[in-house]
């Protein structure tokens, strides 16, 4: 008698982060600005490719921001440099925007009017 082996349910950490953009947009946006505030560009790069896998893909987004294919998928690679312009336009698509916030540090005075 042989008996059979089960396979666990398994999904990689890549495709469950998408899956949990995808179903809580609001969850893919503050995961965003917890990476532009730690300011590690490889990981905003990373996190913009898992964002818009979660949001109908890159070829679908750039259809969307009227940018080339091409140039976002090399735009969103690990040695890609986002424009300003690049960038507004793929978080509009996803539904986001970059905004400025003050820093709340104890002594910084630099926003207070004189």
């Amino acid at each position: 008698m042989t008996r059979k082996s089960k396979v666990l349910p398994f999904r990689r950490h890549d495709e469950a982060t998408i899956e949990s953009f995808r179903k809580d947009p609001a969850y893919a946006a503050e995961y965003l600005n917890t990476v532009l505030e730690e300011g590690d560009q490889e990981e905003l790069l990373l996190a913009l490719r898992y964002i818009a896998k979660a949001f109908g893909g890159v070829s679908k987004l750039a259809e969307e921001t009227s940018l080339n294919v091409t140039s976002l998928y090399r735009t969103l690679s690990p040695k890609g440099n986002p424009e300003l312009k690049s960038l507004t336009g793929l978080l509009k698509a996803m539904g986001m925007r970059l905004a400025v916030q003050p820093l709340r540090h104890k002594g910084h005075t630099r926003l207070a009017t004189k």
